[in-house]
């Protein structure tokens, strides 16, 4: 071994980046990526710490979220990534999407409701289409 050099090789696989980032208590909902709608402190207690009562909306779902947790606690934030893409072409309820370099991706559903409804007619009528949509956790949605 001795004066010998060590090489390490790494390999990379996706883009890198997590999928949460940690963050203390009394700046947030674990579980599902939620948009905290509102948030209450309660006084200290007997073991030091004030409680945060989190009250959050699904970014997916649109359902409610709660939860309780120490304040000082930290919990897991998911990294939200919003991007816009031309519709290409919408075939059995997905979207045919445009990236950046060229290249499609097809595996973005249409949105339930209003908003598939009007992408649906919108692109039966030949209009040019642009779509955000939100990714978090492996999870995608267009949201408008």
């Amino acid at each position: 071994m001795g004066d010998e050099e060590h090489h390490h090789e790494f390999q990379e696989s996706g883009s890198g980046a997590s999928a949460t980032y940690p963050l203390q208590c009394s700046a947030l909902r674990k579980g599902r990526p939620c948009k905290i709608v509102e948030m209450t402190t309660s006084k200290t207690g007997k073991h030091g710490h004030a409680a945060i009562h989190l009250v959050g909306i699904d970014i997916f779902t649109g359902k409610k979220c709660e939860d309780i947790s120490p304040s000082t606690h930290n919990m897991d934030v998911p990294n939200v990534n919003r991007t816009e893409y031309q519709v290409i072409n919408i075939d059995d309820n997905f979207l045919s999407l445009m990236l950046s370099d060229g290249s499609t991706k097809d595996d973005v559903r249409v949105p339930e409701g209003e908003l598939g409804e009007k992408l649906q007619a919108d692109f039966d009528e030949g209009k040019e289409l642009y779509v955000t949509v939100i990714s978090a956790m492996g999870e995608e949605a267009v949201i408008s």
